[in-house]
């Protein structure tokens, strides 16, 4: 029952605080799981296993957040696990083999595990080193006869300490475990190093893993323009092809790609100077057909919304801000979840403070009022103001790009010339990227 409430609040508030997509089969897996996962976001990270899968899960947890207030009092509700590691206290490393033993007790049992095996949260643009305890635990499960599967989970953030901003969790491919046993204990070493291998490249696959950071605007530019060229929309899976194809073009070929990323990169600028975020935004074309339904569509939204969500603004403007300045020292792979937790506590408070307020000036019929309607005019705030940023960016467009036919001309053949040049990279590299289990480029 607990578990229950918690994974319903804290998946609600991952929703309100994120725009999540999961990328997954319909069914969860079934009987005993590991779930494998990227690190760079904190507590969010494991938090976001609730949106994944209904089952129960078991999460594994580094010692010292146990020690801490609220988080500590709900990691032990939830049955979860302690790591002790060598950073965070020496002395304690011994105690470990209790939780490696606990772990493959529930692996026994048929439940399933949570675990990040980087050990650490982290903001680099590829996956850290992995430790090997996942290999063991599932290893030690297996050899009592446990059919375990090890499942990769991608946790992909647009801008991970953003409010609203995009998150994607993508389910990789079962791993079976049964198949990495070792005939003898004198080869459990390389069969741990074997499946350890095994899951990061499952976790590689489902992934952007790059290499540095500047990589990042040259993949999403070239996923937009071969979007663009193929009369499609984005696609998550093809993104990560992309950052994989990305290291072998640099690899190969490294004149030529900084040539390429060099075009990208500046065409990515000067769409970005003229409002347009997308390359098809530039072959808009505005006449009476379009442009009249959108005037009446902004119009009704500005006349019926502007009221509700001036009132979310008088109500709400106050604790809005309180987030954002908690997480103002905290450093980038623990921002969101300072962010996160502060905006759950501060949300909660201020709806009963309003609900208080409301009963004492007005009776327990308003208290009531105010309790039941205070969600509903949040949510409705927070969805205007995103259709607000929508509308806004319309408009910019609108008056930017119909007011400079020939700078958007120049970019629009300039992008179907890079699209071009992109769609043949992409023909000319989707060999040497296909691989058991992977998608091609082109899709």
């Amino acid at each position: 029952m607990f578990y229950a409430c918690v994974r319903a609040v804290v998946a609600l508030a991952l929703r309100l605080f994120y725009r999540v997509k999961v990328n997954a089969p319909g069914e969860a897996p079934s009987g005993p799981v590991l779930f494998v996962g990227n690190h760079p976001n904190g507590l969010i990270d494991p938090a976001l296993v609730f949106i994944l899968t209904r089952r129960q899960v078991t999460f594994m947890a580094k010692a010292p957040l146990f020690k801490l207030p609220v988080i500590g009092w709900l990691l032990k509700g939830l049955d979860a696990l302690p790591v002790y590691r060598k950073q965070d206290d020496p002395t304690q490393m011994g105690r470990n083999e209790g939780t490696l033993d606990a772990a493959k007790g529930a692996l026994v049992q048929g439940r399933a595990i949570t675990i990040f095996p980087e050990g650490k949260s982290h903001s680099e643009p590829e996956l850290a080193e992995l430790k090997t305890g996942a290999a063991r635990i599932a290893l030690n499960a297996a050899r009592e006869g446990a059919a375990v599967r090890i499942v990769p989970v991608g946790l992909t953030y647009a801008e991970k300490n953003v409010f609203r901003s995009e998150v994607l969790i993508d389910q990789g491919a079962p791993i079976d475990v049964t198949a990495f046993l070792p005939a003898d204990a004198a080869a459990e070493q390389d069969a741990v190093r074997a499946l350890t291998e095994r899951v990061a490249e499952g976790l590689r696959a489902v992934t952007l893993n790059l290499e540095q950071w500047a990589d990042l605007p040259v993949v999403r530019v070239a996923e937009q323009l071969y979007a663009f060229r193929q009369g499609g929309t984005l696609d998550a899976e093809r993104l990560r092809l992309w950052a994989r194809g990305v290291r072998l073009f640099r690899t190969q070929e490294p004149e030529r790609y900084e040539r390429l990323r060099q075009h990208l990169s500046s065409f990515g600028h000067r769409m970005s100077l003229v409002q347009a975020s997308r390359p098809e935004e530039l072959s808009v074309e505005y006449r009476p057909g379009n442009v009249v339904p959108f005037a009446v569509k902004t119009l009704l939204r500005l006349v019926f919304g502007l009221p509700l969500f001036a009132l979310g603004l008088a109500l709400f403007g106050l604790p809005y801000p309180l987030p954002r300045m908690a997480a103002r020292r905290a450093e980038l792979d623990v921002q969101a979840t300072v962010k996160f937790l502060t905006a759950v506590v501060v949300s909660v408070v201020w709806w009963w403070g309003l609900t208080a307020v409301a009963a004492v000036w007005g009776g327990w019929a308003w208290g009531l009022a105010t309790f039941v309607l205070v969600p509903p005019l949040a949510l409705f705030t927070l969805s205007f103001a995103e259709r607000w940023d929508e509308i806004r960016h319309d408009l910019e467009l609108f008056f930017t790009l119909g007011n400079r036919k020939r700078l958007k001309a120049r970019l629009l053949a300039e992008g179907e010339r890079l699209a071009g040049e992109v769609e043949r990279l992409a023909e000319e590299y989707r060999p040497k990227l296909d691989a058991p289990g992977a998608s091609p480029v082109a899709r």
